[in-house]
C-alpha cells in the first residue's frame, strides 16, 4: 500500500479530506494527491505523520504499527496485551483481554 492510500485510510477513519489536512499542515493544495508520483519532502511527510500521530515508517509502509514510543517499541493493543499477565502470574483470561481492551480503548480513544 502506498502513502496517498495509507494517509486515505486515515483520513477516513478521522472522517477528514485531503483538503483538510493540507490546510492544517501548511501544504499546498493537491499536494498529498500528488505523492502518488513524486516523493514527499521529509518535512512534509514529518507533518501529516505528525497530524495523525503515527509514526513515518507506517506511512512509508515500512512498518504496519502505526505508532512507535521513543524506544522504538510497537505500541500495537494486541501485542501489549499478549505480553501482559495476570496479578497472579499467570495468561490473562480472554475475559480478562475484552475489559482492558474496553477500558484502554475508551480511555485513549480521543482520536
Amino acid at each position: 500500500m502506498g502513502i496517498v492510500n495509507r494517509i486515505k485510510n486515515l483520513a477516513d477513519a478521522k472522517k477528514t479530506s485531503f483538503a483538510e489536512i493540507e490546510r492544517t499542515v501548511g501544504l499546498s493544495n493537491g499536494q498529498i494527491r500528488r505523492w502518488d508520483n513524486v516523493s514527499p519532502k521529509t518535512e512534509n511527510l514529518q507533518k501529516v505523520a505528525d497530524y495523525f500521530d503515527v509514526s513515518v515508517d507506517y506511512l512509508l509502509g515500512r512498518t504496519d504499527q502505526e505508532r512507535t514510543n521513543s524506544n522504538n517499541v510497537p505500541t500495537d493493543l494486541d501485542e501489549i496485551l499478549d505480553n501482559m499477565m495476570s496479578f497472579d502470574g499467570k495468561p490473562m483470561t480472554e475475559n480478562d483481554r475484552k475489559t482492558i481492551r474496553a477500558y484502554l480503548e475508551g480511555r485513549f480513544s480521543n482520536k
